[in-house]
C-alpha cells in the first residue's frame, strides 16, 4: 500500500496525505482526520526513511531517562508517557523511549539526536536538576521538560503551581484545627518537593502554634509511606509521657501511594483514617490510583499528567516550529478537592 493510493481513495493530492500524516500544521483538523482514517482501513505504513528524506523530520519523538530511576515502573510516569503518545498517535508521530545507565544520560540524548530518529526530547525535570546532566538544557535540539526546572535552565516547561497547592492543603488543615502537620515528601533534592515543602512552612507561619512534627523526603512509594508512618507511631508509643514525641494529627502526602502506604501503617497500628489521623495527598489523577479506592476517600489536591503530558507533546511541536521560546514556563493549578479524609478538631 503506497501514499497514491490513499490520495486516490479520498480525492486528495499525495502533497496534502504526506502533509496529513507527518504533522504539518497547515492541514485542517477534519483533513487530518480523513487521511488517518484511511490510511487505517488501506493498513499503510509509511517507510521511516523515506519519510526523513521526503520531510526532513523523523516523525517521532524521544524520551531519555536514566535505568536506576525505574521510571516505567511508577504509575505516575506510565500515565503521563500515555497522555504523550495519545497525543503523538492522533498526530501520525511515534514516541521514542531510552533508558541508558545513570551517569550516561548526555550521550543517551546525543545518540538519539544523531541517529536521527527524532525530532526533538522530553526530559523530565530532575535531570535537569543533577549537576552531571544539567548541561542537557543547552543541547541545539528542541526540548520540552516536564516538571519546573531550576532557576536559570532554559527549557520551555510545563509543571503545576506545587507551592500554592501544598499551602492551601496546609491551610485547609490548620481552618480544622490541626496544628501538628506531617509531610510525606518527593526527592527533596528535586524544585516540585523544594515547592510544596516551602509550600506548608509558608502556611504554618501564619498560625503561631502550628509545627511541621514530621518532614519525610524520598522516594513516593507505599512502601516508604507505609514505614515512615509505622516508625513515627511506634515512636510516639514507645517513650514516656514526658519524652514521647508528637503525632501528626494530619499528614500531608506527595501522591496517592504514599497516603495508600501511610493508611496501611495506620491501621496495622489500630488508628483510623480521620478519627486518628487526617490525610491530603497529592491525585495526579492515574487511573490506576483513584482517591476513591480508600475508605474514606481521600481529600486530595489535583492535577492530571495525562494531561500533562498531552500538554508536553503539544509544546514539543511547537519549539519544532519555532513558536515556543526557551523560556515558556507554563504552570498550572492544582485545585483541592474535599472528599472524607480530614477530621474537622474540636
Amino acid at each position: 500500500m503506497a501514499l497514491k493510493d490513499i490520495a486516490r481513495e479520498l480525492g486528495l493530492s499525495q502533497t496534502t496525505v504526506s502533509r496529513a500524516l507527518n504533522g504539518y500544521p497547515e492541514v485542517g483538523v477534519e483533513t487530518r482526520r480523513r487521511v488517518f482514517a484511511a490510511a487505517e482501513k488501506l493498513n499503510y505504513r509509511p517507510n521511516a526513511v523515506a519519510r526523513r528524506l521526503a520531510t526532513g523530520r523523523a516523525g517521532a519523538f524521544g524520551v531519555v531517562s536514566p535505568r536506576s530511576r525505574r521510571t516505567l515502573a511508577s504509575p505516575i510516569v506510565t500515565d503521563f508517557l500515555t497522555g504523550v503518545s495519545d497525543k503523538l498517535t492522533e498526530d501520525g508521530l511515534n514516541l521514542v523511549f531510552s533508558q541508558v545507565e545513570e551517569g550516561r544520560e548526555r550521550e543517551g540524548c546525543d545518540s538519539l539526536i544523531a541517529s536521527g530518529t527524532v525530532d526533538g526530547l522530553i526530559l523530565f525535570s530532575p535531570l535537569l536538576e543533577d549537576e552531571r546532566t544539567a548541561g542537557l538544557a543547552t543541547l541545539n535540539f528542541p526540548i520540552v521538560a516536564h516538571g519546573r526546572p531550576l532557576t536559570g535552565t532554559p527549557v520551555p516547561s510545563i509543571s503545576i503551581d506545587n507551592h500554592n497547592a501544598f499551602c492551601v492543603a496546609a491551610g485547609y488543615l490548620l481552618a480544622r484545627g490541626h496544628r501538628r502537620i506531617g509531610l510525606l515528601n518527593g526527592d527533596e533534592h528535586q524544585a516540585y518537593a523544594m515547592d510544596r515543602l516551602a509550600g506548608v512552612e509558608a502556611a504554618l507561619r501564619d498560625v503561631e502554634d502550628a509545627r511541621l512534627v514530621l518532614a519525610s523526603p524520598g522516594d513516593m512509594s507505599f512502601e516508604r509511606g507505609r514505614k515512615v508512618t509505622l516508625n513515627a507511631i511506634d515512636q510516639h508509643r514507645s517513650v514516656g509521657e514526658a519524652g514521647r514525641t508528637a503525632l501528626p494529627t494530619a499528614l500531608l502526602c506527595s501522591s496517592i501511594l504514599l497516603a495508600l502506604g501511610a493508611i496501611a501503617a495506620l491501621r496495622e497500628r489500630g488508628l483510623e483514617v480521620p478519627r486518628d489521623v487526617s490525610i491530603i495527598a497529592h491525585d495526579d489523577q492515574v487511573a490506576a490510583l483513584p482517591p476513591i479506592m480508600t475508605t474514606p476517600a481521600l481529600t486530595t489536591t489535583s492535577s492530571s499528567i495525562r494531561a500533562a503530558g498531552r500538554r508536553v507533546a503539544e509544546l514539543l511541536q511547537g519549539r519544532i516550529r519555532g513558536d515556543v521560546p526557551t523560556d515558556y514556563a507554563e504552570v498550572w493549578k492544582a485545585d483541592l478537592v474535599e472528599r472524607g479524609s480530614v477530621r474537622h478538631l474540636d
